[in-house]
């Protein structure tokens, strides 16, 4: 059976209907001789664009065939001649138009994903000691060269070293780039090494974690903050390491986001206006992100057969370099521990988006 348009489900279509004029909208900005002299500003809304190409131009392929079929076929009713290039032609169009559906569903799902341009990432060091500090810088590591090999803008915002053996207990970068969300969203969860640890005198196996969170930095507009009123913010010292001359000047910032109870402490540069600037962004994603964790749980609340939200409590992928592989939970797939340490995640990053993708078409 053909597809029509009014076969498509109303709140599909009016979706649909909405990102095209959106594109629109995006497009006609980047004509605009003012925007194209802010080089930022081009940047942000070629990216926006850009996540949605797939979808609206296949929506508009799909309207098209469509509308290609029904012209045939009202054209091939008292037409011999007409009816025999008909009966070839309307089921190659039928199954052209069934493909394009499949995908358009599939890139739909995935749009608001890859309009994310900007995120939080968190890694904290969990169980395991020293080790624990030492697996979280590797993990770091492991994203930074990923990051940098998809020429993405990356920046480390906050550092809490571990001044034992040289690893972390907790780090918050800043990764920007087309797609980094939906890149980069289904690493948030427990990370789990079993291996050697360089501490370990008697070559016994440890099993050490460390925590990723994936959190999406809104634009300012699409979290609304009373910072007079809502946010309360402390001056002080910065602690940690350094001896006597950590920070003599109170130029660390904590800053408390009293309807939520959400808290961020920033103390990694001197000046205390950075702290204050790079405090409020992160602010911003933790609120933004309990926002939509709220909505997420909801909707999920609703479905049948739930399954793991890719939580921060639930352990998503083990590391195990005695048999030089990498096992993630939602995935039948192995891979090779080097590669993926050293940064070259995108087959494993492929798969865990096609695994993703499928659960949400399941979900419509």
């Amino acid at each position: 059976m053909a597809i029509r348009l009014q076969d498509i489900p109303s709140a599909l279509l009016e979706r649909l209907e909405r990102l095209s004029v959106q594109h629109g909208e995006l497009s006609a900005k980047l004509e605009d001789p003012a925007v194209l002299a802010d080089h930022r500003q081009v940047r942000d809304l070629s990216i926006k664009k850009a996540a949605l190409d797939d979808t609206v131009g296949g929506y508009q392929q799909l309207r098209n065939l469509i509308e290609e079929h029904d012209e045939l076929q009202a054209s091939a009713g008292d037409d011999p001649e007409l009816a025999e290039m008909a009966k070839e032609e309307l089921p190659r169009l039928e199954t052209e138009a069934e493909r394009v559906f499949e995908q358009l569903k599939a890139s739909l799902v995935n749009s608001d994903d890859r309009r994310i341009s900007s995120i939080m990432l968190e890694i904290r060091a969990g169980t395991g000691g020293d080790e624990a500090g030492l697996w979280a810088r590797d993990l770091m590591t492991m994203y930074t060269n990923f990051a940098k090999a998809q020429s993405w803008k990356i920046e480390t915002l906050e550092i809490t070293e571990d001044p034992g053996v040289g690893g972390i207990r907790h780090a918050i970068l800043n990764v920007q780039g087309e797609a980094v969300f939906a890149e980069l969203a289904q690493e948030a969860g427990v990370h789990s090494v079993k291996r050697v640890p360089a501490t370990e005198t008697q070559g016994r196996i440890h099993t050490s974690t460390a925590t990723v969170a994936v959190l999406p930095e809104p634009e300012e507009v699409e979290v609304t903050i009373d910072w007079d009123n809502d946010v309360v913010e402390h001056i002080t010292t910065a602690q940690g390491p350094g001896g006597q001359n950590v920070n003599k000047v109170a130029t660390a910032v904590h800053l408390v986001h009293e309807p939520t109870g959400v808290e961020v402490r920033m103390q990694e540069s001197k000046s205390q206006h950075q702290n204050r600037e790079k405090a409020r962004r992160l602010l911003i994603a933790r609120v933004y992100e309990l926002e939509r964790a709220k909505i997420e749980a909801e909707r999920a609340a609703e479905r049948k057969g739930q399954i793991g939200l890719g939580g921060r409590s639930e352990k998503i992928r083990t590391y195990r370099y005695q048999e030089g592989i990498v096992v993630d939970t939602r995935l039948e797939q192995r891979f090779n521990k080097d590669r993926i340490l050293a940064g070259e995640l995108g087959p494993m990053i492929e798969a865990l988006i096609e695994h993703e993708t499928a659960r949400r078409l399941a979900d419509l």
